[in-house]
């Protein structure tokens, strides 16, 4: 992380702010060093993230599958555009608006979005609970306008007002109560600002009910043979993908059908690995908005996405 994340940076459990002692530093990266409370209260920097949780507490499937998959959904490793095609599927203004903007980037992953933010010159804070962040800075951590946290959504060392976007696509749903996380969030936005969230859809009973049915089946076996189990995807791929026969079987089992095998290997895990994941409708978020009193609120795809805006 840089110095010049300082000024917005809060004591999670005061909301005072925080102190910083540099012990190894690299140009503008600190490397290792403490941030420290006026309560006392320290929070380490090591490997150049800022470190506001102990481990990765509920996520440790998501260290293990950006460790594993540090750079397969990213757009400049592969010579893409799917992940910035993505993100601009969810934003209510062009991407080439993103120039200047300070953004909260809530559950970064390895930095598949932050990478776009960066792109169309943004300032991009990726906050995640996983080691993921790890990966995310060997990615683009050196980054002048990029920062990365290991933070908690339910306590996030921010001071209010701080980030003109704040995005969360496909993370709420991953934590024990998302409604809980999602409301720590318009608090950060500054006036005028963004929140962008996406969340699995409930509309297909048959679908939701098969995943979960096979998320309990699957909850006991070890991360590494149920990665290796999501290998099955790679082959099956060509049998789902069949007229009528297919649709029943992904319906039945549901896998990834991601044409590149990699991503489809790491979807798939991803959809059987985490301990929580919700579904909902576009009128439950919707509320969530209405009664954070966010403006101008619309609905964007993937999924459950949405867009509002905070009040001047």
């Amino acid at each position: 992380m840089k110095a010049s994340l300082l000024p917005l940076l809060r004591d999670p459990e005061s909301h005072a702010p925080l102190s910083l002692e540099i012990s190894t530093q690299d140009g503008d990266e600190i490397l290792e060093g403490v941030l420290r409370a006026p309560s006392g209260k320290t929070y380490r920097i090591s490997n150049g993230i800022g470190r506001f949780v102990p481990d990765d507490e509920y996520v440790g499937n998501f260290s293990f599958e950006w460790t594993q998959h540090q750079t397969t959904q990213l757009d400049s490793a592969h010579a893409m555009r799917e992940s910035e095609e993505r993100f601009a599927d969810s934003l209510p203004y062009p991407l080439t608006e993103l120039a200047g903007k300070l953004v909260l980037d809530v559950g970064c992953g390895m930095g598949r979005f932050a990478e776009i933010v960066l792109k169309y010159g943004g300032s991009v804070v990726g906050i995640d609970l996983s080691f993921a962040v790890d990966a995310a800075w060997k990615n683009m951590g050196r980054h002048p306008q990029a920062n990365f946290l290991q933070a908690n959504v339910y306590s996030l060392p921010f001071a209010p007002e701080s980030f003109d976007l704040i995005y969360s696509l496909g993370v709420l749903h991953h934590t024990p109560d998302p409604r809980a996380a999602f409301d720590q969030l318009p608090q950060l936005l500054k006036p005028g600002g963004t929140l962008m969230t996406t969340f699995y859809a409930a509309y297909n009973k048959a679908y939701v009910a098969a995943s979960e049915f096979w998320r309990w089946v699957l909850r006991p076996v070890p991360q590494p043979w149920l990665y290796k189990l999501a290998h099955i995807s790679i082959p099956l791929y060509y049998i789902w993908r069949l007229p009528k026969i297919g649709k029943v079987f992904s319906t039945l089992f549901p896998i990834s059908l991601h044409p590149r095998p990699e991503w489809r290997v790491l979807d798939t895990f991803d959809w059987y690995s985490p301990r929580y994941q919700f579904y909902y409708t576009h009128p439950e978020v919707f509320r969530w908005y209405q009664e954070h009193k966010l403006q101008n609120i619309v609905v964007k795809g993937p999924g459950i996405s949405l867009a509002g805006v905070r009040g001047q």
